[in-house]
């Protein structure tokens, strides 16, 4: 895959103190963010956080209670949607059946000054981008799912808008057709260069595509970081939990140190975990801990390692083909934790009921309050 950009834009869109109510319903909450021009945004949260209704209020079809939307520093209070600069790709992707492929790319073109020959020419040129070169004849009711979702990306950007709004365009898709066309979204996004922003329940899908993602609940922005501070340094428990797979134990603040915190984890022992490891900056007494599968390893027989060790009893196996996951119950606490395993060659699958030995490292952990 071709390599992100790393330097930021200008501000494409803003939201300052946004609330949308819908009669007694709170259902914004003072969102305040930004959005930069050429990002892949993502908004990611689960059912009814509110991530739909505020991608609405970018497209204009939904008003506001009460603060401000600015789109390329434009104040959006008084601008309808149909001249707003975003188009939006549907979940359903609302192609017309009974128009050719050629036909629904162009539709929005109908109005738009120009001659016959321009237009046919920037719908072939947008047929091009999203890999449908030769489809313009095609009756679009005969097309795939993934060539309707193709089609509908074509018909947005043919207007050029400066934002493209995407409300979970991929759920309707297969598993291989939606990883495919995640990397086909990410090359498409990177060609046009314009800002993409993506609504979306579905975690790793928003890992995988996003520069930049909010996560959302009831309303509110939980955190909004890169995808890998996200994964790795979540600020909540809440977003932890729902970002990726996160083992969580009991733990108690026993002393700050100039680093970080001197603390007690059940099963794992006397832990120093830096201010950078601890979001929540918990000053003693109760808290947890929290690490994904992945930086928990299993020790085989004769192999040493210079990180912390502790001893278990492996409790569940679930076989992945490339990886399996283990879920181990550590000597001192009553819940298994879960671990993977890269199925490497030679590598042994462990039987339920197994004594073995995991490592880690306690620069892998987040304290939580």
């Amino acid at each position: 895959m071709t390599e992100k950009p790393t330097m930021p834009g200008p501000t494409m869109i803003e939201f300052r103190d946004v609330q949308k109510y819908y009669g007694d319903y709170h259902a914004l909450r003072g969102i305040t963010a930004e959005i930069r021009a050429g990002e892949f945004f993502s908004l990611l949260g689960p059912s009814g956080c509110g991530k739909t209704t505020l991608l609405r209020t970018i497209a204009g079809f939904e008003s506001i209670s009460s603060g401000v939307v600015l789109i390329d520093g434009k104040d959006m209070a008084q601008v309808p949607a149909n001249q707003r600069p975003t188009n939006m790709v549907f979940q359903s992707y609302a192609i017309f059946p009974h128009l050719t492929v050629a036909e629904n790319v162009g539709f929005g073109l109908r109005r738009e000054a120009g001659s016959r020959e321009d237009k046919a020419r920037r719908v072939t040129e947008a047929l091009e981008m999203v890999g449908l070169k030769g489809y313009g004849a095609r009756a679009a009711h005969a097309l795939s799912g993934g060539q309707r979702q193709r089609v509908a990306l074509a018909r947005a950007l043919i207007l050029k808008p400066k934002v493209l709004l995407l409300d979970e365009p991929l759920s309707a898709l297969d598993k291989k057709m939606r990883e495919n066309m995640q990397v086909e979204l990410i090359k498409l996004q990177r060609q046009v260069g314009i800002t993409f922003i993506l609504v979306t329940h579905d975690q790793e899908e928003a890992l995988v595509m996003s520069d930049r993602i909010a996560v959302m609940f009831e309303g509110q922005i939980a955190q909004l970081d890169d995808p890998e501070t996200l994964y790795r340094r979540p600020k909540t428990r809440q977003v932890a939990d729902f970002i990726g797979t996160m083992n969580f134990l009991p733990a108690e603040v026993a002393a700050q140190t100039n680093e970080g915190y001197s603390v007690d984890v059940a099963g794992l022992g006397r832990c120093e975990i830096t201010e950078a490891q601890a979001p929540g900056a918990p000053t003693g007494g109760p808290a947890s801990v929290g690490f994904r599968p992945e930086t928990l390893t299993i020790l085989y027989e004769g192999q040493t390692t210079s990180d912390r060790v502790s001893e278990g009893t492996v409790e569940e196996v679930v076989y992945y083909g490339d990886m399996t996951y283990y879920d181990v119950k550590l000597d001192g606490i009553d819940t298994p934790v879960r671990l993977s395993m890269r199925n490497l060659p030679g590598r042994p699958v462990l039987d339920i009921r197994t004594r073995t030995r995991v490592s880690w490292s306690p620069g892998a952990l987040v304290l939580f309050r």
